[in-house]
């Protein structure tokens, strides 16, 4: 745990918010990064391929937000109990959500494989289009699985204030994927390589490094145990769910929102499909700094929620506020200005490349706010306000974002399209900011150590 005096200065605040981030940041870059590689040399197949690739993306996203709101409730709830002393339920809580956070994610995998002609066709493919998408399905699925695994793993180092070792391994994974997505995607010597099922392999065999890894580096932690999990079960399954509920709600909404809004841009063509993939892979990675903060900041502010350090906890909000408008804005206005070189880099059909740009000119600048509303669900989560981090991501997809997004389309533009998301960007960053700060007007202004007044207070 970081173990700063609740009146330490902003300065030392930030040095030490930077030095748990930067980590993550480079393996989050790194991480995304590959995502972002793997639509490129897609890219390179064809329109076809690049949209096949696409449509996955949403169901993907689902995935990865059932992991990630696992990963908030493992968080929280392991890092309030360090935070109380009790290293001895962290244990057995970190060994119950690693066991049944892949046990999940498997179950998942294979409901998605048995119902995506469904699914595919709800999203806009038809004919020809599915036939792509399922030789690509079943390897991405194995792909998606393990990162859910990788997740879990790394999640444990950063509950324990390690953030180090999780932005190496993303390193690793992104140079393992790099090197190997060429060759299997479009083959060496004779061999002509997979194709579009390349990328996904590639990507499995990345992950399955990080997985050897993880497994040796926890083996020599004393983070797990075997000892009382069924009667921690029994006491902590309640007050997991209570997090993990509401927070896979809210991770899964985004998912559900790029399915409608992957079905809306469907109508506007197989190009308009490839280059809104491509943004999205693009999105990801710009918010390279807010994704760390989402990761570094919730087990830091459940230290100080778990030790009811409040005034450490406004704090640390303001840091990570000014940081995320000031990182976003400046990436933003320079990717715009840069938007028709970024997208000659990343495909070269001159249609997709026209679409592409565009979306970068109006959506990387809204990002800023887009940012701060990530923040403060991530930061609600780990405060105990599950409910009011679910209906803030509810408002900012189905209130903000896809009302503008279908406008965009009626439009039929991907200019209007670009102007909508923007829009609703900076509507639900807005309301996000009202809400949480008012949140915290509410809580102990002190410092105090009876953490069952504060968690009913929250």
């Amino acid at each position: 745990m970081v173990d700063t005096p609740p009146t330490a200065s902003s300065g030392a605040l930030r040095r030490q918010l930077f030095a748990q981030t930067w980590p993550m940041a480079i393996g989050v870059l790194s991480l995304l990064g590959f995502q972002l590689v793997d639509s490129a040399f897609v890219a390179r197949l064809g329109t076809e391929p690049l949209a096949a690739q696409s449509f996955t993306f949403p169901l993907t996203f689902l995935m990865i937000g059932v992991q990630v709101g696992l990963g908030i409730a493992m968080a929280a709830t392991i890092s309030r109990a360090m935070g109380a002393g009790d290293d001895d339920r962290a244990k057995r809580l970190a060994s119950l959500v690693l066991i049944g956070g892949s046990a999940i994610m498997a179950a998942l995998a294979v409901g998605l494989w048995l119902f995506q002609a469904p699914l595919f066709r709800m999203l806009g493919a038809d004919g020809e289009m599915l036939g792509r998408i399922r030789a690509y399905w079943a390897p991405q699925l194995a792909a998606n699985w393990l990162g859910g695994v990788v997740y879990f793993g790394y999640t444990l180092f950063r509950a324990h204030n390690n953030t180090r070792l999780p932005g190496t391994l993303m390193v690793l994974t992104s140079l393992c994927n790099l090197v190997l997505d060429p060759v299997l995607i479009f083959g060496v010597g004779g061999w002509d390589g997979f194709g579009l099922p390349g990328a996904a392999i590639a990507t499995i065999l990345a992950f399955a490094v990080a997985v050897v890894l993880l497994v040796w580096r926890v083996s020599r932690q004393d983070w797990l145990s075997g000892h009382g999990l069924i009667g921690e079960a029994k006491i902590s399954t309640p007050s997991f769910l209570s997090i993990a509920g509401p927070a896979m709600l809210s991770q899964l909404m985004p998912p559900l929102s790029a399915m409608v809004a992957t079905g809306l841009i469907a109508r506007l063509g197989d190009s308009a499909v490839a280059a809104w993939g491509l943004a999205s892979r693009l999105e990801t990675v710009s918010l390279m700094v807010v994704l760390a903060l989402t990761m570094s900041l919730p087990p830091w502010l459940g230290h100080c929620y778990g030790a009811g350090h409040w005034p450490r906890i406004r704090a640390l909000m303001r840091v990570a506020t000014q940081a995320v408008v000031v990182w976003q804005l400046l990436l933003g206005v320079t990717m715009c200005l840069l938007a028709p070189w970024i997208a000659q880099a990343l495909t070269g059909n001159p249609e997709v490349r026209q679409g592409l740009a565009w979306l970068i000119r109006f959506m990387l600048p809204s990002y800023a706010l887009l940012g701060l509303c990530m923040l403060v669900v991530s930061a609600g989560n780990a405060l105990g306000w599950p409910l009011r981090a679910l209906m803030i991501s509810f408002a900012r997809l189905f209130v903000c974002y896809l009302p503008c997004i279908a406008l965009g389309v009626w439009a039929d533009s991907m200019v209007t399209v670009g102007i909508g998301a923007a829009i609703g960007n900076l509507l639900a960053g807005a309301l996000a900011c009202v809400v949480f700060y008012r949140s915290l007007q509410v809580v102990p202004a002190t410092h105090s150590d009876d953490s069952s007044r504060i968690r009913a207070q929250s």
